[in-house]
């Protein structure tokens, strides 16, 4: 087998050279080349299977909420890159529990120290879970992601990240350490190394297949927990004479657009996630994601109200010099309801890379909506979508050399407000083509009808920031109309091929394909 693989290999890369389309003259390289394209393949092909494999776990009957047991888990690790350089890895994943032992979820990892900031990947994690004896348990698992920046040698993006785990439950939380192998099969990066894990369990309570008026709410919180949903946009202020990596100096106004997401631990007390990308200002390819927590009180009626926040994780990209990639910031915020589920948030303070030169005040404004309530509050049944897979760019243009097709791996998430308009948040990452560190985060709306029993159609208009990896999106602000159609597999999970176009304000104007595979469920929110 490994003899007819390996001679399909060199005629496969010997017509391509006679061609003219490969240009190395040596048939051992290409094919090791071809052979890390399989490996990417076969490797996306896991990442695909695990919202497929989360959509036929569920059970419960059609009118009764299912709780899933799940493990918001965090790692650090130090990477060895060439040169015997040192990488601080952080990696952040929600791993929900689909059959006894097995859990599976989205996961981001970046870098957080060294001189690799900016330098971040997302895709899916897998994991088995053995309980040993008393407290002790093994995990062990494989992430498959895309993704890079901050100038690390990761080839086309695609990272492969097998670990083993040994864990102490100290009781709702486990501690532990782990040993694990990073590495980039197209680029140079390949370190197998010790790390430390802490791991917190949660309920994933949802609704399978979407929304049913007969299901019964009573009054747990569900869905991934969060309250309230912030669409952000944002500015950073550098100083006069502050310069990026490059030498260059920084532009006097940096544009973000993002996301946060929060989860109230009291009625004034809470916790969640931020993630925010350039989208102007000349720093194309910068992008952060952060955990936060904050404080608010009602001033005078609970239409106004007064708080502040602080925020800690990783940043880089685009030339701000961010250092090893962490990232802290503090801000004081008002906020004014609109209406019973909408308010405006308006929010200053200081952001600061203590491993870099980057600091500078920010502002920015956000539209803030709120989500599930497990208060006791009147609810009702909300369909929502996770979805992964991936998409081509047919001949991106970049900044050196000619337009190449590239490959992103997606993370998509839905949130419908009737039954067929819903407000989608997603991220894309570069796998494959050359374009390694190339990120997109998009916000938009979209709709979906069925037509018949199984088969869908829908269409979305998506705009946000991208940029890194090389790919021409000038300042990296993005649009993406896109279209598709989908057919329903089961109750909860459907297959779904898209086709659009995306458009930047530099040279990237691209058509793109997506392939898809989504799992709806439904969640109790506020009327």
């Amino acid at each position: 087998m490994l003899r007819v693989r390996h001679l399909w290999c060199r005629r496969w890369c010997g017509r391509r050279r006679r061609a003219g389309t490969e240009p190395t003259s040596d048939l051992t390289t290409c094919c090791h080349s071809r052979r890390r394209a399989l490996t990417a393949l076969r490797a996306l092909c896991l990442a695909l299977a695990l919202p497929c494999a989360a959509a036929f776990a569920q059970s419960a009957s059609p009118n009764a909420w299912a709780r899933t047991n799940v493990d918001l888990r965090v790692t650090y690790e130090s990477v060895t890159l060439p040169g015997d350089e040192k990488m601080g890895l952080v990696g952040a994943s929600y791993l929900a529990e689909l059959h006894e032992g097995l859990c599976v979820g989205p996961a981001v990892y970046g870098a957080a120290s060294g001189e690799r900031g900016g330098l971040f990947t997302v895709g899916a994690e897998a994991a088995l879970c053995i309980r040993l004896a008393g407290p002790l348990a093994l995990q062990t698992g494989l992430y498959v992601g895309g993704g890079g920046g901050g100038g690390a040698p990761v080839g086309g993006g695609l990272m492969l990240r097998p670990h083993a785990d040994l864990l102490w439950d100290f009781g709702g939380y486990r501690l532990g350490v782990s040993i694990s192998n990073v590495r980039f099969p197209s680029g140079e990066i390949n370190s197998t190394q010790f790390g430390l894990v802490l791991a917190m369990n949660t309920k994933f309570v949802h609704l399978p297949g979407g929304t049913d008026p007969m299901a019964y709410f009573g009054g747990l919180r569900t869905g991934v927990g969060f309250d309230r949903i912030l669409g952000v946009a944002g500015a950073y202020r550098p100083a006069s004479d502050a310069l990026g990596k490059s030498g260059a100096p920084l532009g006097a106004t940096i544009g973000t657009v993002g996301m946060r997401a929060d989860h109230f631990f009291t009625p004034n007390f809470f916790g969640g996630i931020e993630a925010n990308a350039a989208a102007s200002g000349g720093a194309a390819g910068y992008a952060e994601f952060l955990g936060t927590l904050g404080l608010q009180w009602p001033v005078g009626s609970d239409r106004f109200t007064l708080g502040g926040r602080v925020a800690l994780g990783m940043g880089g990209g685009g030339d701000v010099p961010t250092g090893g990639g962490l990232l802290g910031k503090a801000a004081l915020d008002a906020a004014l309801r609109l209406s019973r589920n909408v308010s405006l948030n308006l929010e200053a303070g200081w952001a600061r890379a203590p491993q870099g030169s980057f600091s500078a005040p920010f502002g920015s404004l956000a539209l803030m909506w709120d989500l599930d309530h497990g208060n006791g509050a009147p609810t009702v049944q909300t369909r929502e979508e996770f979805a992964s897979g991936i998409e081509t760019y047919h001949l991106a243009a970049r900044k050196k050399g000619p337009p190449a097709t590239l490959d992103n791996v997606t993370l998509k998430f839905n949130r419908f407000v009737s039954e067929s308009f819903y407000l989608t948040g997603q991220v894309h990452s570069a796998y494959a083509g050359d374009a390694g560190g190339f990120s997109v985060g998009l916000i938009g709306v979209g709709v979906q009808q069925m037509l018949g029993e199984h088969v869908l159609v829908g269409a979305e208009l998506l705009a946000g920031a991208a940029g890194g990896g090389g790919v021409d999106t000038g300042n990296g602000a993005v649009v993406q109309p896109m279209a598709y159609v989908g057919v329903n597999l089961s109750r909860s999970l459907s297959l779904r091929l898209g086709a659009g176009r995306v458009m930047s304000d530099g040279a990237l104007a691209s058509n793109v394909l997506d392939l898809t595979l989504a799992f709806s469920f439904g969640v109790a929110s506020r009327p």
